[in-house]
């Protein structure tokens, strides 16, 4: 569906592209670093703010076939567009969650002695067995069974394990962004060590960094997320995944500003030349953050130009004086991630993480699907 602007302008003034043949390929090398492990899709967050309805059809028909999500409602919706495939349920079970995770075949990954305890009541209720994964805490000290938990677990296991079938034991890494942490090590140990003292079942401990750190990490499953969607799991190498996401705004207006005059709320910027000013119909709503005022840059037909003055809600302001050549104009279109600038390079400009751009793309700006490959 298209939006049109005021004064015949027939294209979006903000529009987020989503390459899903970059997801099929970025999939695919994640299939080919995991060697002999199977490669899950973490979609999880609307697949990463590129839409879940749309990725994860993409991801099955390249040969995925157990996907992850946070929530219970991503599972529920994600039921119906995959009915073959395993979704597994990263927030567990709560007795509220029971019916609509049998009701829905969701697997949710127990995350404590009393997450175990309400899915086995599940199962002896129903007279069944229940898939289950199991998550073990190495180090993250967020969510997963704790030393004291697992060893309760271990010592228990058949009479706290009956009626579930554990089709998976997972566990997290905290520094894989970074090869050269000596916590990398430490928590594949600790999980080999848990894996040990608990029932024989599949290992997963790598996402989209641990995938990287080669196949001693991988175990028996890998969960890539943010490398499904072209970013850099490992920042301080070279990214080997491909570009999902071209987030894109048009200039509104252009004005000649003389020296000395200031731009936007607060007035942060003070032009210290005669400069020509675009204005882009792009801001913080959009989800482009209000903390790459004054540090972030915008593309021109490749050309990188500053932005200047605060983001704002629906707008946001760049200095094109350098590019004067390529004759900008009401109408043209500016990258602010994609192929000119990465996201690495934005989430540095806001000072935040990767994830956390992609996630927070905002629902009104309109989003083209591209098929090619």
């Amino acid at each position: 569906m298209s939006q049109h602007e005021p004064g015949g302008m027939a294209e979006p003034t903000a529009c987020l592209s989503v390459r899903l043949g970059a997801v099929r390929r970025n999939y695919r090398l994640c299939v080919d670093l995991a060697g002999r492990a199977e490669a899950a899709g973490v979609v999880k967050a609307g697949g990463y703010g590129l839409g879940m309805e749309q990725v994860a059809p993409v991801l099955f028909g390249a040969g995925c076939r157990t996907f992850f999500v946070a929530r219970l409602s991503e599972g529920v919706r994600l039921r119906p567009l995959l009915p073959q495939a395993r979704i597994f349920v990263l927030d567990g079970a709560v007795e509220q969650s029971v019916e609509v995770l049998n009701s829905f075949r969701l697997i949710p990954v127990l995350n404590s002695l009393d997450q175990v305890r309400i899915w086995q009541k599940a199962a002896q209720a129903r007279r069944t067995t229940l898939d289950a994964a199991l998550h073990v805490d190495t180090g993250m000290s967020r969510l997963g069974l704790p030393e004291d938990e697992i060893g309760v677990l271990s010592a228990e296991a058949a009479q706290r394990l009956a009626g579930l079938n554990l089709v998976l034991i997972m566990s997290h890494l905290a520094c894989a962004d970074d090869p050269g942490s000596a916590m990398n090590a430490a928590q594949r140990d600790r999980f080999r060590d848990a894996l040990a003292r608990l029932p024989v079942a599949p290992a997963s401990l790598a996402a989209s960094a641990g995938i990287q750190l080669g196949h001693d990490y991988c175990f028996d499953l890998v969960r890539p997320g943010l490398a499904l969607y072209g970013g850099n799991p490992q920042p301080r190498n070279p990214n080997p995944f491909d570009a999902a996401a071209v987030l894109a705004g048009r200039i509104l207006q252009l004005r000649r500003v003389d020296k000395g005059q200031t731009v936007g709320y607060g007035a942060t910027f003070r032009c210290e030349r005669p400069s020509t000013l675009a204005t882009v119909g792009l801001g913080y709503a959009d989800g482009l953050m209000r903390a790459i005022g004054n540090r972030g840059m915008g593309a021109i037909a490749g050309i990188r130009v500053p932005v200047v003055g605060r983001v704002s809600m629906d707008l946001l302001t760049l200095d094109v004086t350098d590019v004067l050549h390529h004759d900008p104009a009401r109408g043209t279109e500016v990258e602010f991630l994609g192929d000119t600038i990465t996201l690495e390079e934005l989430a540095l400009a806001a000072n935040t993480a990767s994830y956390e751009i992609l996630t927070s793309l905002g629902s009104r700006l309109e989003r083209r699907y591209i098929e090619a490959p």
